[in-house]
């Protein structure tokens, strides 16, 4: 809403007509009476005349001039500079500062500052009454004192008052201009080498867990209807180093990692910067224009300059904005179920190794065990990644450097010439050998990759360029080298194809590995974990997933989250598949969907990306997706095979968290469109004050919003039901910003509304920064920047020496000193739907079931903001949904 710029100053009473509706201007005038007629512009400097007539014309100049008498009749923007006259009629765009009247009779919007005449009756005329007119006193309609007389006066009086106000901010605009005014970006933080290779060293025990811990699982799921044989093995080898060099190191090293949007990984953060290079997606578009308020990677927010056809046909496809929506969803509640599946598969698989050793060890035992040692790992995340990953990374490392060892001793022993299998003829061999049931071997050699959408997912926790050394040098090395020798020795013992990793270690240091395979699968379950928080986060700031309370574990980095809901969440869903499946291998199969969904999806979301913000030839996004959508359509084809033995689970666990988010963002898109039909102009709050008049409770009332423009409807339907307001009313916007802090004189953003004793601010902060729960901090800290930002307006108007002007404003700073020292409340609204009985089903189901039963168990605003609970009021409002 428009801000208007008053100099507020000392009038005496008069009657505002109601046909005063634009601004004039005329400085330092000082002749006897003038008239002026409508003739053509003249350039009067230097001329004296008894009487000059001037009609309409483009800025007369009429500095210098000393005429006795001039009428002013319509003309456009007439400077009358240096001019004083007894009595003018302006109907222009006037600046009539340090005019100083006996009477004066106007019709456009005056800026009366400095002004003081005796009487000024002002009321309805025609600009051609009063032209030719030089009295020394003008009396326009009746002025007599009758009761209803100064009621009008009275109610005219406050207008003006409101009009001076609105208008005190001279050469400020609107408020939400001012807010959406971008700061300079801030560079993006460029890491030491130290600092990349700790951070390199630490993901080793977050992100590439999963990864380098799946030697343990991928030979004993591969399905075999009979004994492998050696070119089955070298086949299968062959498989998985092309897997791997593909989709690891190709895909997601060298290119999908350079989607980031402000350092956050997922499908999520690849979605989002679709919305925010097109005119896509409604909730993730609306961050992205908040965003651009405080944001320190303003060039993520740039649409793309050449527009595409991809793009072009996003933009005005309804159903494919929503498909594409749906697909992204679904990514991530599978990348979800891979959080819950990877803990259950990799700690089982590790202890079930002991079986192998000691074969009397029942599998109750083996799953019991299992489920105590996920308990200790989800009751660790509280402690944050960062601390995690220093008691997680060296045992990985010290699995990545032994398993090597142990496949070298492997290769050199049973097969030394296995690297010939690196080559893609052994591929074509085996399909070539085996036909349909090597297609279906394919369903446990995927295992070989699962982890791989960690290191986009968990790309927020540390930075990118330590992600790919840590994989390109240190896991992908090692997992090839541990495959190969796994491989070398199944060659020569084909007959331990079911028992894969295990049986291949020499016996005399079993019990050693059997320690450090079983401490790397409990730092498996790290990377998912991680990654679940990460996409949670995501899809809460985004307004697709229910409230959850997310903490920031991390000084340094943005990314390092833990969700307390979450994660107890998981460790239910988690205890649940052991205790369900009872077997790594039977688990396997519900694993492998889960992978392959997340790397078609991201990789359809990749080849939308660079054709739309890349700008990304033809060819090339041709060649990406062809190469890489027959890779992984081939696995997805077997995955799908495999539901009826497991599949199933993923597919239900998505399904469900899809169904969440989807209810979720149904719910929100339906309020939104709601408030946004329903704000309040500038004219509705106008009429909405003055229904109460000056009947104001002293104090402050904090009114919290979503919105950046306008005025909630909860607004309108509080002051009906409460009939008053406060003496001071804010209407504040709590903005959270990825930065680490925001300094304590860049928190806040204010400026007024329009009308006296409104605000509006936004109160921003990093993700490090926390709402305090003082009592009386927010409301000092608001209120300094509040009395502040009205002297620094005042500085920069056209008479900051001004002592009328000087006056309103210690009047303005004092009533907000008197609301601060009354205190505070602070005001939530809580809307629910009313639906109509005629409604369609699914506004019936989604809006009056379903979101509704969310909204009630999910974390409330109170709590996430620390509002003192003694002064805080929640307010319900029904919104009609038809």
């Amino acid at each position: 809403m428009a801000d208007t710029h008053l100099q507020a100053g000392n009038l005496p009473a008069m009657a505002m007509s109601p046909e005063v509706v634009e601004t004039a201007s005329a400085e330092s005038l000082n002749p006897s009476p003038i008239s002026i007629s409508p003739r053509p512009a003249t350039d009067l400097e230097s001329q004296s005349p008894s009487t000059i007539t001037l009609v309409p014309g483009n800025y007369t100049d009429l500095e210098s001039m000393s005429p006795s008498t001039i009428t002013i009749a319509p003309s456009p923007d007439t400077n009358l500079g240096f001019l004083s006259p007894s009595a003018i009629a302006p109907s222009v765009n006037t600046d009539l500062e340090s005019l100083s009247p006996s009477a004066i009779a106007l019709r456009v919007d005056i800026d009366l500052a400095s002004l003081s005449p005796p009487t000024i009756d002002i009321a309805p005329a025609k600009v051609e009454e009063l032209e030719l007119r030089s009295p020394s006193t003008i009396t326009i309609a009746p002025s007599i004192d009758t009761d209803s007389n100064r009621a009008l006066k009275t109610q005219q009086e406050q207008e003006i008052s409101n009009e001076r106000f609105q208008k005190s901010m001279v050469r400020h605009r609107s408020i939400d201009e001012r807010f959406f005014k971008a700061p300079a970006a801030v560079p993006t933080k460029v890491h030491s080498k130290y600092e990349t290779m700790v951070f390199a060293f630490r993901t080793f025990g977050i992100v590439y867990g999963d990864l380098a811990t799946s030697p343990l699982y991928v030979y004993p799921s591969v399905s075999c209807t009979q004994t492998p044989d050696e070119d089955d093995y070298l086949g299968m080898l062959s498989i998985i180093f092309w897997t791997l060099t593909l989709i690891g190191v190709i895909k997601y090293t060298l290119i999908v990692m350079y989607n980031d949007d402000h350092g956050e990984g997922g499908t999520f953060a690849m979605y989002s910067l679709l919305c925010q290079h097109t005119n896509v997606g409604g909730q993730a578009r609306k961050l992205s224009e908040r965003t651009a308020i405080a944001d320190s990677q303003l060039s993520h927010f740039q649409q793309s300059e050449k527009p595409s056809r991809v793009r072009n046909w996003l933009e005005h496809n309804e159903f494919g904005q929503q498909a594409l929506l749906f697909v992204v969803m679904m990514g991530t509640c599978m990348l979800i179920g891979d959080g819950v599946l990877t803990p259950a598969i990799s700690v089982l698989s590790a202890i079930e190794g002991i079986q192998t050793e000691v074969p009397s060890i029942s599998n109750n035992v083996v799953v019991w065990v299992s489920a105590l040692l996920l308990v200790l790992v989800f009751c660790g995340q509280s402690y944050g990644t960062e601390k995690v990953a220093f008691l997680f990374s060296p045992v990985m490392v010290l699995w990545l450097l032994t398993n090597p060892m142990v496949g070298i001793y492997n290769v050199i022993k049973f097969y030394p010439t296995i690297f010939k299998a690196f080559s893609p003829q052994y591929i074509y061999t085996f399909f070539q050998k085996n036909g349909k049931q090597g297609w279906k071997m394919l369903g446990g050699l995927v295992l070989c990759i699962t982890g791989s959408e960690a290191m986009f997912a968990d790309l927020g926790h540390f930075n990118r360029l330590s992600i790919q050394v840590a994989f390109c040098f240190g896991v992908y090395p090692s997992v090839l080298l541990t495959y190969a020798g796994q491989t070398a020795f199944l060659i020569n013992h084909p007959e331990y194809y079911l028992q894969g990793y295990f049986i291949q270690i020499p016996k005399s240091i079993f019990w050693p590995m059997f320690v450090i395979a079983t401490l790397a699968a409990i730092v498996a379950s790290q990377g998912l974990i991680s990654a679940t928080f990460s996409v949670i986060k995501q899809s809460v700031a985004l307004d697709y997933f229910p409230p959850v309370k997310i903490v920031h574990t991390s000084e340094n980095t943005e990314g390092q989250v833990y969700s307390p809901e979450v994660n107890y969440v998981l460790l239910v869903l988690c205890l649940a598949v052991v205790f369900g499946f009872q077997s790594a291998t039977q688990i396997g199969n519900a694993f492998g969907v889960a992978v392959v969904c997340v790397m078609v999806i991201t990789t359809c979301l990749m080849t939308i990306i660079m054709l739309v913000i890349w700008d990304a030839k033809g060819p090339f996004a041709f060649t990406f997706f062809t190469v890489f959508i027959i890779v992984e359509g081939s696995y997805f084809s077997v995955v799908l095979w495999k539901i009826p033995d497991g599949g199933w689970l993923p597919f239900i666990l998505s399904i469900i968290f899809t169904l969440i988010m989807a209810i979720w963002n149904y719910g929100r898109q339906k309020k939104f469109e709601y408030e946004r039909k329903n704000k309040l102009s500038k004219k509705e709050l106008g009429q909405l004050l003055s229904s109460i008049g000056d009947h104001r409770v002293p104090g402050v009332c904090f009114f919290y919003t979503d919105l950046f423009h306008g005025v909630p409807p909860i607004v309108q339907h509080y002051v009906r039901n409460v009939r008053t307001l406060h003496q001071v009313l804010i209407f504040t916007t709590i903005r959270h910003i990825p930065v680490k802090t925001v300094l304590p004189a860049e928190r806040f953003l204010v400026g007024r509304i329009g009308f006296k004793g409104v605000y509006r601010c936004v109160a921003r902060y990093g993700y490090r920064d926390l709402i305090s729960s003082e009592r009386t901090y927010f409301l000092d800290q608001v209120t300094q920047c509040l009395t502040e930002h009205i002297g620094s307006a005042l500085d920069v108007s056209d008479n900051p020496d001004d002592i009328e002007a000087e006056e309103e404003r210690l009047k303005e700073v004092e009533m907000i000193k008197e609301a601060q020292a009354a205190g505070a409340v602070y005001v939530i609204g809580r809307s629910e739907f009313k639906v109509d009985r005629n409604a369609s089903w699914m506004n019936r189901l989604f809006a009056g079931v379903l979101y509704p039963f969310l909204n009630s168990i999910s974390r409330s605003s109170i709590s996430a903001l620390h509002i003192p609970p003694a002064s805080c009021l929640e307010v319900g409002m029904y919104y009609d949904l038809t």
